[in-house]
């Protein structure tokens, strides 16, 4: 995992500081998906982009040879936005949200809602398998 410093800490580190913020189920849930990523893909590189007053934060990225995909952090979900999702199988219907576009998909994660580990970590694959060509 890359992992480039920036005056607030590693990328890691900021993107454990917004799930410790965070402090209730979705910090929980986007640590979880955070380490699912890892298991399925150990090269992926982290990054955090879209910094602005509303988010100071910013949003965190996963990419490998491009953006593989976003995790949003709303009150009500937890939202992992694939850059070309509409590109990639989905045999297990993972995708729930932004169906109609051209490129992107998302996963929409509710409170206690399931994460089928096996399914999302094959799409985290197939993601990284369609940046590089494939």
């Amino acid at each position: 995992m890359a992992d480039e410093q920036s005056g607030a800490g590693t990328v890691a580190q900021q993107i454990e500081a917004k799930i410790k913020a965070l402090g209730d189920w979705r910090g929980e849930t986007l640590a979880r998906i955070r380490a699912l990523i890892h298991e399925a893909d150990p090269e992926v590189v982290e990054e955090i982009k879209w910094r602005k007053p509303s988010n100071p934060a910013g949003v965190p990225v996963w990419s490998h040879a491009g953006i593989l995909f976003t995790g949003e952090v709303y009150k009500d979900k937890v939202k992992l936005t694939f850059a070309k999702g509409a590109l990639v199988e989905d045999p297990s219907g993972l995708f729930n949200s932004s169906l109609d576009g051209n490129v992107r998909r998302a996963i929409d994660i509710g409170k206690d809602a399931p994460i089928d580990e096996a399914a999302l970590k094959a799409l985290v694959r197939a993601a990284v398998l369609r940046n590089q060509g494939g």
